[in-house]
């Protein structure tokens, strides 16, 4: 029998400091330990649980490159081998000046559970630096690209890890990578995903997110005999994932009223069209200024999206960025969903909100799953030498989504009727490794 309180103590003990990871590690634990004693005692016996916490590699190590100065910059680089036990490693590479090893962990940890639930056979894994880009030279990023895989490239291949984007790591940044792991090893795999469509990427991989997120929630939606027309959103971030998040929304009929970067909030009480959509993504950082061609409009400076109303939640930017404050306003003004597009956005307070009020809320790890899903098809393009038409990738990702919908619901389902989604979630993802890693002994 495992103890829940015992185990976090015993997980905190080894991980010290590191704050984010614990609390993944809570959230996951708080589900599958009581699932474990009930029905899976083996389980604990084979310490499936402790070794899913510890990740089989962490490489850390020194990146030096050249600034447009000729001044040498160092930074420190990551890679968290986490689970391999379905699959090659698979998660992104984040440049931020925010990453550290518990960021990390946090986020490679919270993906081995993604990666299962999309039924793909991939483990988890994640990366990064605490580069920033912002400010930066294109000629300084690509130095900093390639200083960063020359080191890297020792740790991944198309059979070992397979690295792809996340924050502040797009499509230009995969590109240098790839050009340096190229430069080094001599040959073209498929060893990044997130590939310009010219040079083996997939159809939908930008949009995947956002759009699985909305397919995630119009399975909630259907699943009450009702649909998104006309269903007001309020949506977190500017980036990929939220705006193909807003986009999608406005093709299913609802309507999306905000977005936000860390200046602040954009609020446009008539809501945003495709139009609005795109001059938007002309602004860059300066949210403020739509306001100008846009008066209907009005920008918040350094606020959160919560305070306004609206049917669905979509929070798009980072991690706790919701807390339970904001979970109560959401429910006081009327909210009926929350989907997490980014990871684990939500603190452990405002989920204890949702879950009292019995609001369908969707982790991040099943809402947010459809990036990776579209790169585990990438990595399925680029093995067999194909490029699947945009339609038939958009088929996949909605039927994964769907699939991860029903796990939720067969693991997640209370004696009440209601929907936990996080434990479904949970439970489902966790099966799937537990079962993996008891079929191949102990390693």
């Amino acid at each position: 029998m495992l103890n829940l309180n015992e185990f976090i103590d015993y997980v905190e003990k080894l991980n010290p400091n590191e704050p984010e990871f614990l609390q993944a590690v809570t959230e996951v634990s708080e589900d599958v330990i009581p699932y474990i004693n009930e029905y899976h005692p083996e389980y604990a016996d084979l310490k499936i649980l402790e070794r899913i916490v510890e990740p089989e590699r962490v490489v850390s190590f020194r990146v030096a490159w050249m600034d447009d100065n000729n001044n040498i910059q160092i930074n420190r680089g990551y890679r968290v081998q986490m689970n391999s036990a379905i699959g090659p490693y698979k998660g992104g590479l984040r440049f931020s000046p925010t990453v550290n090893l518990s960021i990390l962990k946090f986020l490679a940890f919270e993906q081995v559970f993604k990666n299962a639930l999309t039924s793909l056979p991939i483990g988890g894994g994640k990366g990064g630096s605490n580069f920033d880009p912002k400010g930066k030279s294109d000629n300084e990023i690509m130095r900093f690209c390639q200083a960063f895989m020359t080191e890297l490239y020792r740790h991944i291949g198309a059979e070992t890890d397979v690295p792809a984007g996340d924050i502040g790591v797009g499509s230009r940044e995969i590109g240098y990578l790839f050009g340096q792991y190229k430069r080094i090893q001599n040959n073209f795999t498929g060893v990044l995903t997130g590939k310009g469509l010219q040079w083996g990427g997939s159809y939908i991989r930008p949009e995947a997110t956002g759009y699985g997120l909305l397919y995630f929630v119009e399975c909630i939606f259907d699943s009450m005999n009702d649909d998104l027309k006309g269903k007001v959103v309020a949506i977190s971030g500017a980036g990929n994932v939220a705006y193909y998040a807003a986009e999608k929304a406005l093709s299913l009929g609802a309507k999306v009223i905000t977005l936000s970067n860390s200046t602040g909030v954009l609020y446009d009480k008539e809501g945003f069209t495709l139009e609005k959509l795109d001059h938007i993504a002309t602004l860059g950082r300066n949210l403020q200024a739509y306001t100008e061609k846009y008066p209907s409009a009005t920008f918040h400076a350094n606020e959160k999206p919560w305070q306004f109303k609206c049917d669905i939640a979509l929070p798009c930017a980072t991690q706790n960025e919701l807390d339970a404050d904001d979970a109560k306003t959401l429910i006081k003004n009327g909210c009926v969903c929350v989907a997490e597009g980014a990871n684990m956005p939500s603190t452990a307070g405002a989920i204890k909100v949702f879950h009292k009020a019995k609001i369908a809320y969707a982790p991040g790890k099943a809402a947010n799953a459809g990036g990776v899903a579209v790169s585990g098809l990438e990595m399925s393009q680029n093995s067999i030498g194909q490029q699947w038409h945009a339609s038939k990738v958009d088929d996949r990702l909605k039927a994964i989504m769907n699939n991860i919908f029903k796990t939720c619901i067969r693991y997640g389902k209370e004696k009440d009727g209601y929907i936990n989604y996080l434990k479904g979630a949970n439970i489902g993802g966790f099966i799937k490794v537990a079962e993996a890693m008891k079929a191949q002994g102990v390693l």
